[in-house]
């Protein structure tokens, strides 16, 4: 379906702006002024600033743009799609049609990450991404620890090769490997922690997501099997041959999903296993210990 948000280039940016939003609210786009705000920013170039201290001026050259933008949003597309790139954890990472757009919620698991590991200083250490999309959480957990490397793997060779452009961009390509792979096939350990943000969505809930999830990320990152377990199952046993004496596992879950996944860390011999919330008080990480 395409949505067609049209003017000239001698249209005043605040007319521009206004069809925009009107287009977006027609849409059902929550906070329809802000968001025409948004891409009318990204596409044409300019501080959001302009728009007030400059309203009549005409939107130019950059009207096709404009209008691309503004079509592709009316659709449903979010604009780190539609521009190639999301901030996460303060670093700029590109982001395709083959990885999961990284969300603010998941920084929960580097903080996470960040707390079991502040207090080993200056050593060596290891970290593992299982699921490494964009290269998210490896690139954030080095990024802090300047003294780690890292591994990270992911059955798409599409999202390997964004990790490893965001790997590089960060310059960190000296010590991290992105691998493509099933989980933990082909890798050794030993690792001080090991971080995932698998597909958990339930099956049959795919179709009931918000368009903006459902309709432009991967499916294969989100869907996780009939009950939505089934990359814990994996993972858990996988995890433990890979982890030092005392080193941890840190996931991701959804709503509702925490006694179930504790209960599989738990089964597969993990100890002190904790579930930690996120900024909105949901249910967000599993943290699991291998035993010293």
């Amino acid at each position: 379906m395409t949505i067609a948000v049209a003017f000239e280039d001698s249209t005043p940016r605040a007319e521009a702006l206004a069809r925009i939003a009107e287009t977006f609210k027609a849409c059902g786009i929550e906070d329809a002024r802000r968001e025409a705000g948004l891409i009318f920013c990204a596409a044409s170039g300019i501080a959001p600033i302009e728009l007030i201290v400059a309203p009549q001026a005409q939107v130019g050259s950059a009207t096709s743009r404009i209008e691309e933008f503004a079509a592709r949003r009316a659709v449903g597309e979010p604009l780190s799609r539609i521009v190639g790139k999301r901030e996460f954890w303060g670093l700029e990472l590109a982001i395709s049609p083959e990885v999961l757009d990284p969300r603010p919620e998941t920084e929960t698991i580097v903080e996470a990450g960040r707390s079991l590991l502040e207090g080993l200083g200056e050593e060596p250490l290891r970290v593992l991404d299982l699921g490494v999309g964009s290269g998210a959480l490896i690139c954030a957990l080095l990024v802090e620890f300047p003294h780690a490397r890292g591994v990270g793997v992911d059955i798409s060779a599409g999202a390997a090769d964004i990790a490893r452009r965001n790997v590089a961009a960060c310059g960190l390509a000296g010590r991290a490997e992105i691998r493509v792979g099933d989980w933990t096939s082909g890798v050794e350990g030993p690792f001080d922690l090991i971080l995932s943000n698998p597909p958990y969505v339930r099956s049959g809930d795919f179709l009931a997501l918000p368009r903006e999830v459902r309709d432009f990320d991967p499916r294969l990152a989100l869907d996780g099997g009939t009950d939505g377990l089934e990359a814990y199952r994996r993972i858990a046993p996988e995890a433990r041959s890979l982890l030092y004496a005392g080193g941890w596992l840190v996931v991701e879950i959804g709503a509702g999903q925490g006694a179930e996944v504790l209960a599989i860390v738990e089964g597969c011999g993990f100890v002190d296993a904790r579930i930690e919330k996120d900024l909105a008080g949901r249910d967000r990480v599993v943290i699991a210990c291998q035993p010293a």
